[in-house]
């Protein structure tokens, strides 16, 4: 499954609030498909929905989701953490928290043409895993930077989970650990869509 170019209010209408998706919301009253308070969600509903969830706000392909799955489900800890941890640090989902970029698809657009360093080299692949002590910055041209500094001038500042430090003037931002559970950025339940895969990564 590719990933996902259509309407975004339509996903946010059906699967509630995806930040990384889009920083706008949409109208009170307009075109909201109601849900009848007689009619029960089936458990398999609800787990594809929190799956759902995951792959439209992170911007990633079903393929991309499931392969996280199975390299969480080898890793030590909860699997539904680690593959949190996996989703949050990569590069494009940093910039977004960062503020570097308005969205996910923002950073990921940044990150494809080659505009932010980290470590003083240019990384152009937006699944990157960033790590503890990267640095992250614009490249030196006049472009990189104006637009990073559109999107910190457009966005409300919001207050950056602990794993991160963003330096003012020039912008530059630091991972300093790997993310904790509580800092993620989604109302998301981790275990339903763990859940969703088991069939798939029994193998």
């Amino acid at each position: 499954m590719s990933r996902y170019r259509g309407p975004r209010f339509k996903k946010i209408r059906r699967l509630g609030a995806l930040p990384g998706l889009t920083n706008k919301r949409p109208r009170v009253g307009s075109d909201r498909r109601k849900q009848s308070p007689f009619r029960k969600r089936s458990q398999y509903r609800i787990r594809l929905e929190e799956k759902q969830k995951l792959r439209f706000h992170y911007g990633i392909t079903e393929r991309q989701l499931l392969r996280y799955v199975r390299i969480a489900r080898k890793a030590k800890g909860s699997t539904g953490q680690v593959l949190l941890q996996l989703l949050e640090m990569r590069l494009d989902n940093t910039l977004f928290r960062l503020g570097m970029a308005p969205t996910i698809p923002g950073a990921r657009q940044l990150v494809n043409h080659r505009h932010i360093l980290v470590n003083g080299r240019i990384v152009d692949i937006p699944s990157y895993r960033c790590k503890p002590q990267d640095i992250i910055i614009s490249r030196d041209a006049e472009k990189s930077k104006t637009l990073i500094q559109n999107s910190l001038d457009s966005s409300p500042r919001k207050k950056l989970p602990k794993h991160l430090t963003l330096q003012p003037l020039p912008y530059k931002g630091f991972v300093n650990q790997i993310i904790d559970r509580k800092w993620v950025g989604l109302k998301i339940n981790e275990l339903l869509v763990v859940e969703y895969y088991s069939r798939q990564t029994k193998t």
